[in-house]
């Protein structure tokens, strides 16, 4: 996704490096050091296996956050959780007091028993009515009445086994369960709370494992994604997260999903990568760093970024030859840490990173290799 930095050039520099006597950064820069040269350090630049790579502002996000509610009015009897704690799928989080519902059930229950036998006598009413109509005792109007009153009687038996289903399944909803596995947060009821539909959320429900991270993508840099369509390959992409100590989070996510617009306001693409989280070390709504790193890694030459200087004309480093400060005019490419890709140098190139205080062009230095440099 990052520009694509020529492969041949690299290594006949290697190969160059290789074929030279082995010499060090500075005893190469210092050469006849005039008297009264400038004390400076310097570190060689250096090929190294770098990945293309690119950084955004990512967020945390959990793939199933569920809000807790009351389905039906009563007293919450117990609350069966410890907040913040996980909690697996269907596992008991609240109680709603019980015997209203349950004699709820049991009126519907008798309501049924009724209608049965109210169709029982219909039935058996329709059957004599159409005896007597065979044997010219009855009537055609007495034998459509007893018809109509058993239709009428299996209708008022469907709607009595309906009470009853939605007897039973308020009678279910005083077990408030939780539909998901993840972290439960904190309670908004206690104990003797009337709760019901109209009582908001009583808790929150996130899932753990794995997390999603959301980052958007400037325009520019999806547009130059682009151009390397069918190169790469999503899920070849890695997904690192930064934390904002510093540290990295130890496990590789995935793209998963690009979102089909750019955002009016923002000019940006939504992305979201799948992160696994066993430890639980990813927090839903936290903000992190996102490194994604793709392709083949190549070599290519590094530099520590403390011996970048930026002026009207660009970037540059001061590198050491002949005894003498020089300019060269560098291209930055993606950070390594406290390094930086770059071209305009070769390998080997004693490039100074202490000591600019008082250094010009041409001026005269001596070379030492610099301290306390991490790559």
């Amino acid at each position: 996704m990052s520009r694509t930095y020529a492969r041949g050039a690299a290594a006949a520099l290697l190969f160059g490096l290789l074929a030279a006597p082995a010499v060090s950064p500075a005893a190469r820069a210092q050469g006849a050091a005039p008297a009264g040269a400038i004390p400076v350090g310097v570190v060689a630049a250096e090929l190294k296996s770098v990945s293309d790579a690119m950084e955004f502002v990512g967020r945390v996000e959990a793939p199933e956050r569920v809000e807790i509610r009351a389905r039906v009015k009563g007293m919450l009897e117990a609350v069966l959780f410890k907040e913040g704690e996980t909690v697996k799928e269907g596992a008991p989080l609240y109680r709603i007091e019980k015997p209203l519902f349950a004699a709820d059930v049991q009126q519907a229950e008798g309501d049924v028993e009724r209608a049965k036998a109210a169709l029982a006598l219909a039935k058996i009413q329709r059957e004599r009515s159409e005896e007597l109509l065979a044997k010219n005792a009855g009537t055609v109007v007495a034998r459509d009445q007893a018809v109509a009153n058993e239709e009428s009687s299996k209708g008022a038996l469907l709607t009595a086994e309906a009470a009853l289903n939605t007897a039973k399944i308020n009678l279910g909803y005083t077990d408030i369960v939780s539909p998901i596995t993840g972290r439960i947060g904190r309670t908004a009821v206690t104990r003797g709370h009337i709760v019901g539909p109209e009582s908001g959320v009583l808790a929150t429900v996130v899932s753990q494992d794995p997390m999603y991270v959301t980052f958007p993508v400037s325009q520019r840099d999806y547009l130059e994604a682009q151009k390397e369509e069918g190169k790469v390959d999503l899920s070849n992409v890695e997904v690192r997260i930064k934390f904002p100590d510093g540290t990295v989070y130890g496990e590789v996510g995935r793209v998963n999903f690009i979102d089909v617009s750019v955002s009016r306001t923002t000019d940006t693409v939504i992305m979201r990568a799948d992160v696994p989280n066993p430890a639980g070390k990813l927090v839903d709504g936290q903000l992190v760093r996102v490194e994604l790193k793709a392709g083949t890694p190549e070599e290519r030459i590094v530099v520590p970024q403390s011996a970048l200087i930026a002026d009207q004309g660009g970037v540059y480093v001061f590198v050491v030859e002949d005894g003498k400060a020089v300019v060269r005019r560098v291209k930055p490419g993606a950070s390594l840490g406290a390094n930086i890709v770059v071209e305009g140098l070769k390998v080997g190139d004693p490039v100074i990173v202490e000591g600019f205080e008082a250094l010009r062009p041409g001026i005269g230095v001596r070379a030492t290799p610099a301290t306390g440099l991490k790559g």
